[in-house]
């Protein structure tokens, strides 16, 4: 799995369309063309969408109260309640599906030691924490992204980007195969004592990387940072030469196949959501100033009227006059009905698990919580097989450093990335299964199915030194071993002394 050079075989990039062939575009003409459309997509600024809804700043904290003016227009009015209530149904249901299917770290199974212990020095708690933001990220913006790379120190690292920033241009239809990735990104300066936020955009292709900075007139070559480069540096002798990898060096991480956030899908429902509870709210609030029929009233003018009744809750009128107030009426079976379904809705089409609305009992059965985990546990498994081929995407990588550095090949090794679901789960219904199949299942298949086992070669060892020192405490206390005994647990017996 060799790396590509920077050297003279490197073709030119500004003669380069997309999908290999040539045309007359400059390469600055093809990035300024796609970060245009990219920009201004649709798929961008659901993206921002999501983030937004995630923070829990829906779409009703811009509203304001309006009434008809005396021209027949809506006119915005400041002496009516205007709650904004926001209910965060998209966190949740984000952090139900990242925390079902990414709350547990991350197992790797292979029968190849040495190759385990690669990943273990690779999968540190840092790295499942980025795969829990990484999974965060894709469901709000409906993709996510990692950069492959080295630090400061010569460590193969991956850090994760600001999906608005990445332009990915892909080789083929199903979006599985990178020809280039374009990011757009802000950075601060500062010019003596003065901040300033200057724009760049940089060119990633299997080629190397190109720099820009943005400016008045177009692109221009970022000399500062490197115009042209490499996807990374090597020491060789006293030089450092340039190195690329094989592929684009960036992993993406989609939430699903079509790369559509989940706040597309519930935006409208948690707005109508926002939007009745706000309302209902607003009436209320409002009913002490209802509507009031007033005859013969001998004071100046309505305006004074509703101040004075409001401050001194009395009002004179003359003979024969009156005051009847018309009160709003609320249709509350109405409005429950109506909040129950929105509700309903949310976490039906969100795929997601409403803990308040279903009674399963306080011990609930294994049957009872895979019903209530359906749609999450739907939802997720689509995700695994999405984060699947993100992972064998991250392996390539590690796979080509570990050759590159070490000179061992692990490409052709059995490899599995275990996701570990976290359901609730009916422990006592499983622990009863595992005994009751001892001696048709081996010891070793029980173990790894018990709910309190996290590490099943771990408790296989303690296992084995378990009844070592029980047969040595049997040994010492009776002066030598029974004949059918088996002190070092393999089935050949022990010798009585």
């Amino acid at each position: 799995m060799p790396l590509w050079p920077n050297g003279e075989e490197q073709r030119e990039l500004e003669n380069i369309i997309i999908r290999g062939a040539r045309t007359a575009a400059t390469l600055e003409q093809i990035i300024q063309l796609e970060i245009g459309d990219w920009r201004k997509s649709d798929k961008r600024k659901w993206m921002e969408i999501g983030e937004r809804y995630y923070r829990n700043k829906p779409d009703i904290l811009e509203r304001q109260r309006t009434a008809i003016g005396a021209s027949g227009a809506k006119e915005i009015v400041g002496n009516l309640a205007n709650n904004k209530l926001t209910n965060p149904f998209t966190r949740k249901l984000v952090d139900q599906k990242v925390g079902y299917l990414l709350g547990k770290p991350l197992s790797v199974q292979t029968d190849n030691t040495a190759y385990a212990d690669e990943w273990s020095d690779i999968l540190q708690p840092a790295m499942f924490r980025r795969l829990q933001s990484t999974g965060k990220q894709a469901v709000n913006a409906g993709i996510a992204w990692w950069f492959v790379h080295y630090d400061d120190v010569g460590k193969l690292s991956f850090r994760k980007m600001n999906s608005l920033e990445i332009k990915p241009l892909w080789a083929d239809e199903a979006h599985t195969i990178l020809d280039a990735v374009i990011r757009d990104y802000e950075v601060t300066v500062y010019e003596g004592l003065q901040r300033k936020t200057v724009r760049k955009i940089e060119w990633w292709d299997s080629q190397g990387v190109r720099r820009y900075v943005v400016d008045g007139t177009g692109l221009t070559p970022d000399v500062e940072a490197g115009a042209v480069g490499s996807h990374f540096t090597v020491q060789v002798g006293d030089k450092e030469q340039g190195m690329n990898w094989e592929r684009v060096p960036f992993i993406c991480w989609k939430y699903n196949e079509e790369e559509q956030p989940l706040v597309e899908i519930i935006k409208s429902l948690v707005d109508d959501y926002d939007r009745n509870k706000s309302d209902n709210s607003n009436n209320l609030e409002d009913l002490p100033d209802s509507i009031y029929e007033v005859t013969n009233y001998s004071g100046t003018n309505p305006g004074e009227f509703r101040k004075n009744l409001a401050t001194y809750r009395t009002a004179f009128v003359n003979d024969g006059g009156g005051i009847k107030a018309v009160n709003l009426e609320l249709n509350v079976e109405a409005y429950k009905t109506h909040m129950e379904q929105a509700r309903k809705d949310i976490y039906e089409f969100g795929r997601g698990v409403d803990t308040q609305g279903v009674d399963i009992g306080s011990a609930p059965s294994g049957i009872a919580l895979k019903f209530l985990y359906s749609d999450l546990d739907l939802d997720a498994s689509m995700m695994e097989t999405e984060f699947q081929a993100s992972l064998e995407q991250l392996r390539w990588f590690v796979d080509t450093h570990l050759f590159n550095s070490a000179g061992v090949d692990y490409s052709g090794e059995d490899l599995s990335f275990i996701l570990n679901k976290d359901m609730p789960i009916d422990e006592a219904a499983i622990i009863t299964a595992i005994k009751d199949s001892v001696g048709i299942l081996s010891d070793e298949t029980l173990v790894a199915q018990h709910p309190w086992v996290k590490d099943v070669v771990a408790e296989l060892e303690r296992i084995k030194k378990q009844k070592e020192d029980a047969l040595k405490r049997m040994a010492d206390g009776y002066g030598g071993l029974p004949p059918d005994s088996d002190p070092d647990g393999d089935g050949g017996g022990g010798d009585a002394e």
